[in-house]
């Protein structure tokens, strides 16, 4: 017998606590393997055999639970990444620089996509995540802050940041979709609007400045129609992905 990767081997001891957890198990997305360059399903589906397990349908067992009607600070206290500081200290800063309240939202919300559900194009997945929610500006200002941040401006002392050199190298240069973003954006009347997310983005963090997610409690509350249902409950164009942020790895 071949003998396992760890990887492998940590496949293995998930399953074997998902089937403590109730005979349910856990099939991770093709888009979860991709991750790791390997195109195939986590799993094929139940052997059908007596005693197999069901695949999940509905909550997740090792994640915490959600409440019925789930507001945007449930999703930020039990499904966004701890690096939700980020955004936090972003819509801080944004606050202290007197800009106004939606655009202290949008800096709260613009990287939410990486907290909790892509990286790659975050800002026009996470301006889907939240368009039906907020002010149209808000949206696009999200949307474009990813081609914006790739581009200096001196006219607001924003320069290409040097965590960019550290972490694509000296000879990165945007992907021409990325580019005429930006060319686009700069023509746009709400060009402002989005290069105040980025000149408020923070490219490092004051580990000794906590800012608490209630500070924006109330700003939330003017600016994002959150839905009675709860999100991810209201049929919205972005339900389904609220849905799949509460509910990850459901088969279907």
């Amino acid at each position: 017998m071949a003998t396992q990767t760890l990887s492998e081997r940590a496949d293995a001891y998930e399953e074997q606590q998902i089937r403590e957890l109730g005979e349910r198990l856990i099939a991770k997305s093709l888009l979860y393997n991709l991750a790791d360059g390997v195109r195939k399903h986590g799993h094929d589906g139940p052997s059908g055999g007596p005693g197999s397990a069901a695949l999940l349908m509905g909550e997740d067992p090792r994640l915490p639970p959600m409440p019925d009607r789930p507001t945007l600070f449930d999703f930020f206290r039990y499904r966004f990444s701890p690096a939700r500081a980020h955004v936090l200290q972003s819509a801080n800063l944004a606050q202290k620089n007197g800009l106004p309240e939606k655009m202290v939202l949008a800096c709260l919300l613009h990287d939410i996509s990486v907290l909790g559900f892509i990286r790659s194009d975050h800002g026009y997945w996470g301006a889907q995540l939240v368009e039906p929610y907020v002010d149209e500006e808000v949206a696009w200002a999200i949307r474009m802050h990813q081609a914006l941040r790739f581009f200096p401006d001196e006219s607001v002392g924003y320069e290409y940041p040097d965590a960019y050199v550290r972490m694509f190298g000296e000879d990165y240069r945007p992907e021409p979709y990325i580019v005429a973003a930006y060319e686009a954006a700069r023509k746009h009347k709400w060009y402002m609007s989005s290069r105040m997310i980025v000149v408020n983005d923070l490219y490092s963090f004051d580990p000794d400045v906590v800012v608490e997610l209630e500070q924006f409690e109330d700003i939330v509350g003017r600016h994002f129609k959150q839905p009675p249902e709860g999100l991810g409950n209201d049929n919205s164009p972005s339900s389904h992905m609220w849905r799949t942020l509460r509910r990850p790895c459901n088969a279907l």
